[in-house]
């Protein structure tokens, strides 16, 4: 005899969830509420975890004490440690090549859960990117951890709430709770964490979810405390006036933030580029990759792993020269393109804050040499430049502001960062449309261009939503056989097919009972309309709504293929936009929070 629990997928019977509690979780706003803050819990364990273990590998392969961060030393302690890179690399292909040959799906990512499979992912694929992040991270590749920790605390949101068997609306908001705890964990920052989930994993701020995103925020943070040293606050000692040539100022350097911005997201892309043409096999480009970080390093060890070390640097009150920033900045932006386009697992989420820390220092240098009343203070500088390139590459100018108001404790500042990030958001969406992770999706052929829960209409195919009873004709009938079969008002359409039963148009019965046509001994093939227009059953409800609208019919055939046009079915204009409609008023409640 099969179980209630035996009869689910294996990712469901991870976690057994008696009947009753999931029941109550599915009626109860409160006790979903309580599951939010238990993932946010877990997202706080899982970065601290993740964090040690990436500290613990600098403090093994490079030789760092425990209080010491990675891009914060000097210079390596031995020049055989350019090496480490490159061998993280192979080690990353060993466990990318034993994972594959048990698993061939492919992760995905929260973003892309929620926008395209209603916050569905899978918790093993999940720890597996934190690995990858790990061991990217911890051999020195120039990528930040912040994509693993939200890639693990949304799988972990995801799977709790499929083995509670939540509705579409819930599971993906649980997957936002995850990422919120984790982001708000990593930077000690609730509202930068909360803010995350619903400008990047949700795409959309809602009362209903306030309550589940916000604790899930808190509790992260709370909990990651407990078990590691808070976060880096940055100490603004300098007040900042906002006076119009410091508005103007800082708004300028706001514009230059998205330029640079877009340059390393093109950047990335020009490395993988290269990589292919070079026909250098897959499995060795993250060696190669690694080798070539490993030499920058021995140039300045700034450019290795995350950057918090060297952003703690960047921002002491120490004016570094122009040459200096330049030749830094240069050097980590390169170093981090060469990581993600050789292979490496990360993101650029903290690389953004620390080579936007270094553009706003340079900006200034570069003020001071035109008109040294012109230029702002270096640190406050900083701030908002790391602000700026982290919105022009993540794409949350909210996060951003929000994370400034909490590691600086300056709202005064936290106004003119905004301000900033609005200039350059604007900027990066007119010039170039995408934030990092949404032309990712754009370079794989995705549609996606946020988190709105577009997957719906890629499940409400024309397949489901066709008639499958559909009466076909011959093109030799002559009028008069058709008129015989079909009298006026019977049927508004039928379709046409040849002798070999391929689909060749559809014949209107009204025109075949018009008044003017005299010789009813032709055939109809002179009245066949959209010849070369009909749905195929895989075309998603969005595409067919593009056909009808080209071909300006209010129904056309379905067809099995373009090779052998066999016809399947038939679908009208009218269905087809009552059951859009249908689905838009269910993602409205679902927004309103209407359980």
């Amino acid at each position: 005899m099969v179980t209630e629990n035996q009869s689910l997928p294996v990712q469901d019977r991870l976690v057994l969830v008696p009947t009753a509690l999931r029941a109550l979780v599915r009626r109860s706003e409160i006790w979903l509420v309580l599951l939010a803050c238990i993932i946010g819990a877990l997202s706080g364990v899982l970065v601290a975890a993740m964090t040690a273990v990436a500290q613990f590998l600098h403090q093994v392969l490079f030789g760092i004490s425990a209080t010491e961060h990675l891009s914060g030393v000097d210079s390596l302690p031995n020049k055989w440690f350019v090496v480490v890179p490159a061998v993280g690399g192979l080690l990353l292909m060993a466990v990318t090549w034993a994972y594959r040959r048990y698993r061939s799906n492919t992760p995905v990512d929260p973003i892309e859960a929620n926008a395209l499979h209603g916050g569905k992912m899978s918790l093993i694929d999940s720890f597996y990117i934190a690995l990858q992040t790990m061991i990217s991270n911890g051999f020195g590749a120039s990528v930040g951890m912040e994509a693993g920790y939200t890639q693990v605390g949304s799988g972990t949101g995801s799977a709790i709430g499929e083995a509670f068997r939540l509705r579409r609306s819930d599971l993906r908001l649980l997957v936002g709770c995850g990422a919120a705890g984790a982001i708000g964990a990593a930077f000690a920052a609730p509202l930068a964490g909360a803010f995350y989930a619903f400008e990047l994993i949700l795409g959309t701020y809602t009362i209903a979810a306030l309550a589940p995103i916000g604790l899930a925020a808190i509790t992260g943070v709370v909990v990651n405390s407990l078990l590691v040293e808070p976060a880096h606050t940055i100490s603004v000692t300098s007040p900042i006036g906002l006076g119009q040539s410091a508005v103007t100022t800082l708004l300028l350097l706001g514009l230059i933030t998205a330029g640079v911005g877009i340059a390393i997201m093109r950047g990335v892309t020009a490395v993988e580029d290269l990589f292919k043409l070079s026909k250098i096999p897959v499995w060795l480009r993250p060696a190669v990759g690694g080798l070539a970080i490993g030499m920058l390093a021995l140039i300045t060890p700034r450019i290795l792993s995350s950057g918090h070390g060297a952003l703690s640097l960047v921002l002491d009150d120490s004016m570094p020269t122009l040459r200096a920033l330049l030749i830094l900045l240069v050097l980590k932006a390169a170093a981090s393109a060469i990581s993600l386009g050789s292979g490496f697992r990360g993101g650029l989420f903290f690389a953004s804050l620390f080579l936007g820390a270094i553009v706003g220092k340079a900006y200034v240098a570069i003020v001071a040499l035109i008109d040294p009343a012109l230029a702002p203070d270096p640190q406050i500088a900083a701030i908002v430049g790391m602000t700026g390139l982290a919105v022009a590459i993540i794409g949350a100018p909210l996060t951003m502001a929000f994370l400034a108001l909490e590691t600086t404790n300056d709202l005064p500042l936290t106004i003119a960062v905004l301000c900033t990030a609005v200039v350059t958001s604007v900027a990066v969406r007119k010039t170039f449309g995408y934030s990092f992770a949404t032309w990712r999706f754009h370079l794989r052929g995705e549609a996606i261009r946020s988190a709105h829960d577009v997957g719906w209409m890629f499940d409400l195919t024309v397949r489901r939503l066709m008639r499958h009873d559909v009466r076909t004709i011959h093109d030799a009938i002559s009028i008069r056989q058709f008129r015989q079969e079909f009298s006026l008002g019977s049927t508004q359409r039928v379709i046409v097919v040849d002798d070999q039963e391929r689909y060749v148009g559809i014949v209107l019965v009204a025109d075949v009972h018009s008044p003017t046509l005299q010789d009813d001994k032709k055939t109809i093939q002179e009245l066949l309309r959209y010849k070369d227009l009909a749905l195929l059953p895989w075309m998603n409800i969005k595409e067919a709504a593009q056909k009808f609208d080209e071909s300006e019919s209010e129904a056309l055939a379905v067809i099995d293929g373009n090779a052998t046009r066999k016809v399947v079915g038939l679908l009208t204009e009218a269905h087809t936009l009552r059951r859009y409609t249908e689905e838009l008023e269910k993602a409205r409640k679902d927004l309103a929070g209407d359980r």
